[in-house]
């Protein structure tokens, strides 16, 4: 396979909360940095804006290699490919800091999956240590990096945590969760829904596959590539989403989908994405803070061994600062 034919789905995730020095975080939104600000940004990132929702909590950017979301206090950054969203980072804060009323970074949180092909990649990301050296530099400070691996896998997943200021206390907290399945070696026959040969236009794709059913309440923006390849934001109210970003070529086919809607118990959401898209490995992730609904989920994921056809190969947890985060490696029961 040619270098050119290759394209690698796995995303560079980048999250940011914001917040003020004296706490009064009502005073601050990260949506009074102009949309056109925001667009014009994301050429230091390589990529583009492609569509386009918002309601009154969130707006949803469907980009040419993946999302944005940019809600009252968290900015989240997602591309895939040869991207490059840490270089997003500093422009950023100088608008966050002249726009919003927000003073101080209160959390960040950088991850991805391993790549298939890091040599492809821009300097800074062929290497996670490279990656953060990078952002340590940044945010003038030392983050917390960890490597989960799988013990019968290949598969690992990376993450840079950085906590620079004190939460401004646990009982002021926002619930917050975040679940992530990125999924790798899926099923041909689900990834031809994903190509113009098969779809006329994104809505076949989203209905044909079952993906308008994985979270019924969603307000869907969804983009076809053509050839092939797609992309969603789902928005709700109270500032949910999902995102699915599909990566369908057979040798080197990709599914991600992530959401922030809580949920005490992910077993039947986490099941029911398994079974739309077939995948042979999968990799979950879950961050909790101390005021989710979601949180009990770590204990049921760490007993949880089989996932109808998936079955667990290893299991890892750690407490962040102000989050619990658990990642799981599943694969497929051979036939």
């Amino acid at each position: 396979m040619a270098a050119d034919d290759f394209f690698e789905g796995a995303e560079k995730c980048i999250e940011i909360w914001f917040g003020r020095q004296d706490g009064k975080v009502e005073n601050g939104d990260l949506r009074k940095i102009p949309r056109e600000t925001y667009e014009d940004l994301l050429k230091a990132a390589c990529c583009e804006v492609i569509s386009y929702t918002s309601n009154d909590e969130i707006d949803a950017y469907v980009l040419s290699e993946s999302s944005m979301f940019v809600a009252k206090r968290r900015f989240i950054l997602k591309t895939c490919g040869t991207t490059t969203p840490i270089e997003y980072i500093k422009p950023l804060l100088i608008y966050v800091y002249e726009f919003t009323g927000f003073d101080e970074v209160e959390d960040v949180f950088y991850s991805r999956k391993n790549f298939e092909h890091p040599e492809l990649q821009k300097d800074t990301y062929r290497s996670f240590q490279l990656e953060i050296q990078t952002l340590d530099i940044i945010f003038k400070g030392t983050g917390m990096a960890r490597c989960m691996r799988s013990s019968k896998t290949k598969d690992s997943w990376y993450l840079y945590a950085l906590h620079p200021v004190e939460c401004y206390g646990k009982e002021k907290q926002t619930p917050d969760q975040t679940l992530e399945l990125m999924m790798t070696q899926l099923d041909p026959n689900v990834m031809q829904i994903f190509t113009k040969q098969h779809s006329a236009n994104a809505n076949q794709a989203t209905q044909d596959s079952g993906i308008s059913k994985l979270l019924p309440n969603m307000k869907i923006d969804d983009f076809l590539f053509d050839p092939c390849g797609y992309s969603m934001n789902g928005i709700e109210k109270e500032g949910h989403y999902m995102t699915i970003h599909i990566t369908p070529q057979q040798e080197f086919s990709y599914v991600s989908f992530e959401t922030n809607v809580p949920q005490s118990s992910y077993k039947e959401l986490v099941t029911k994405v398994l079974k739309t898209f077939q995948p042979e490995k999968c990799v979950i992730t879950m961050f909790t803070n101390e005021k989710s609904p979601s949180k009990s989920n770590h204990k049921e994921f760490k007993y949880l061994t089989e996932l109808g056809e998936w079955q667990l190969d290893s299991n890892k947890t750690c407490s962040l600062k102000n989050h619990d985060l658990t990642v799981s490696f599943y694969s497929k029961y051979p036939s």
